[in-house]
């Protein structure tokens, strides 16, 4: 069964990875990240925390558009090429394949968020003193690595990223070691986005096993600006919105998953906050967000079960 299901999330990331949005998305976080130094060099004294801080944010905003982009599409895509047909004809179950699915996209955004990661501890690693020629030899050399095996190994181009993109957030984060509070807030943010990319997947999985792509996109981001509004609708004042609109509001801040828990405070990630422990706070967001995927995934796949492609 694991491995049934291992084909189909490698399948999906293939695809999903040769994809020009991908690309497009990939090149605009680059430059998002581009941008945070120059906002940085006009920070007097904070060049650092303004591209940490600018920089972790366009990782979660680019992380979750990939997240919303793939796990719409992806689906419909198999349904409209016929190619579920005889993959489902073969001894693999509905749940199972969609699973594949899921686990796919969660690689290829996974991939993405190490890349951009990796490129911004880069960045850092040459504002906190070291020579600038260190991280650019080794983004070069990665590259060109990556590039070179490409063309020596031309089937596994698509896997290529994968290795490129651990190494890329690997080397960053060695070479960052002189800013030590801005790179633990990139790389703890970076985890974070992955943790909510988990569940936002797994609601673009739940949409897309009965809806179009447009609406599966437009209720995933619906969803995803709910449960980044969660905290804002459990304390809305009853003085200002009436008691009817507060418990409404506290109501459906029970109901939808909260993502506000993915984006906690800087203080927080550097240690800084009183009476918070790290490991204890970074545990949470990892069991809420298995915990609220597992469960969509289940819903998810229920409805797939039942839903009829003629």
């Amino acid at each position: 069964m694991l491995a049934r299901i291992g084909v189909i999330a490698f399948n999906t990331y293939r695809e999903s990875v040769r994809a020009r949005v991908l690309h497009g998305l990939f090149a605009l976080a680059l430059a998002t990240g581009a941008y945070s130094l120059v906002v940085g060099a006009y920070a007097l004294r904070q060049g650092l925390r303004v591209v940490s801080d600018v920089g972790s944010a366009s990782i979660s905003i680019y992380g979750i558009v990939v997240a919303i982009v793939l796990g719409a599409t992806s689906l419909h895509r198999e349904l409209e090429l016929k190619t579920v047909f005889p993959i489902l004809a073969r001894p693999i179950s509905r749940p199972q394949y969609l699973l594949g699915k899921y686990l796919g996209t969660l690689l290829t955004v996974l991939v993405f968020v190490a890349g951009d990661a990796g490129a911004l501890l880069l960045a850092l690693s040459a504002l906190a003193g070291r020579p600038v020629w260190q991280p650019a030899a080794f983004g070069f050399c990665t590259l060109g690595a990556a590039l070179l095996a490409a063309w020596r190994w031309p089937r596994a181009r698509t896997a290529l990223p994968i290795p490129w993109a651990v190494a890329c957030a690997a080397g960053g984060w060695w070479l960052a070691a002189g800013a030590p509070d801005d790179r633990r807030v990139v790389a703890l943010l970076a985890l974070l986005t992955l943790c909510e990319v988990a569940i936002v997947t797994a609601i673009a999985n739940v949409f897309a096993s009965f809806s179009s792509p447009f609406l599966t996109a437009v209720f995933t981001f619906g969803l995803f600006l709910v449960g980044r509004s969660a905290d804002t609708l459990a304390h809305m004042p009853a003085r200002v919105f009436g008691q009817g609109v507060r418990a409404a509001a506290h109501g459906l801040s029970r109901v939808v998953p909260n993502l506000m828990l993915y984006v906690p405070p800087r203080p927080l990630l550097t240690g800084e906050a009183v009476n918070v422990e790290l490991g204890s706070y970074l545990l949470l967001a990892v069991v809420h967000a298995l915990a609220w995927s597992m469960g969509l995934l289940a819903a998810a796949s229920i409805i797939f079960r039942r839903r009829d492609f003629l």
